[in-house]
């Protein structure tokens, strides 16, 4: 139960922090936006192990940070670039299906498979996040671009393969040193990048705030994922916290007033009865 908890906790932090992210991005650039979010969360991250006093995990755990933190800020690089090429409708839902659907793999030949409710709510969680992040032409958005699946596939492995590097680097305990060298390893690659693309470092200061926003959000989704993967199955964390699309979706109704449609609708029914048979 506390995995389902904490798993649901998660999407709803990773979901917010999508939400100010996409507005701190748009003022500022995507890769700023998540470098700096990236800065604000390193330093918040250091405060909390002033006072909590968390002993450093061992090399191989530090090594699995580093390179989960460089695989999900790859998919996040991917997942933004293909929406800036007007790929929006497809890029959400494809990368958070195999983002989802990795993990599942990987738990399943690991720890065995799950019982019969479990993987029908696994179903009805991978339906919900395709539903959810998809425009009034649904399915047919997506034949439209089969040829342009790449970048979205390619984020979702980058966001799959952070889940299960993650959960490998956290399976002896602890979480707030495992976020450290997470950060560091994503700072690093975009540090690469913006050197690459000689892309430059100045942002509007007014933007902080919300980037600062995002920072925080984005610890906590890790937080609670972790803590999900600690408390039951890497295939249940992984599923629940891959419907950070809901949130999203739902904090743009609430506070942008977007309109959701029949699909995002029919997701959200599909999102709860994903959770009710996890719980059952």
């Amino acid at each position: 139960m506390l995995s389902i908890i904490f798993g649901l906790a998660s999407a709803l932090s990773w979901g917010a922090g999508d939400f100010t992210g996409g507005l701190a991005a748009r003022r500022v650039g995507a890769y700023r936006s998540v470098f700096y979010a990236e800065v604000v969360g390193v330093i918040f991250l250091f405060i909390v192990l002033a006072f909590v006093g968390e002993p450093l995990p061992d090399r191989r755990a530090q090594l699995f940070a580093l390179v989960a933190g460089a695989f999900g800020t790859m998919g996040l690089m991917l997942l933004y670039h293909s929406m800036t090429l007007g790929l929006m409708s497809i890029a959400a839902p494809v990368s958070a299906l195999l983002a989802a659907a990795l993990p599942v793999a990987v738990g399943m030949f690991t720890e065995g498979l799950p019982d019969f409710l479990t993987i029908l709510g696994f179903i009805f969680a991978l339906f919900a996040v395709w539903m959810i992040s998809q425009g009034e032409g649904g399915v047919t958005d997506v034949l439209a671009h089969l040829s342009d699946l790449k970048l979205p596939l390619l984020a979702g492995i980058g966001f799959g393969f952070y889940f299960v590097l993650m959960h490998q680097a956290a399976r002896d305990g602890g979480a707030v040193w495992h976020m450290v060298f997470s950060r560091m390893g994503g700072m690093a690659l975009i540090v690469i990048y913006l050197f690459a693309a000689r892309s430059t470092w100045k942002i509007d200061l007014s933007a902080m705030p919300i980037i600062s926003v995002n920072g925080l959000l984005d610890i906590g989704g890790n937080f609670f994922f972790i803590l999900a993967g600690q408390a039951g199955r890497l295939d249940v964390a992984a599923v629940l916290s891959s419907l950070f699309p809901g949130a999203t979706v739902l904090l743009a109704w609430v506070f942008l007033k977007e309109r959701l449609n029949r699909n995002q609708w029919i997701g959200v029914g599909a999102a709860l009865v994903a959770i009710i048979l996890m719980t059952i």
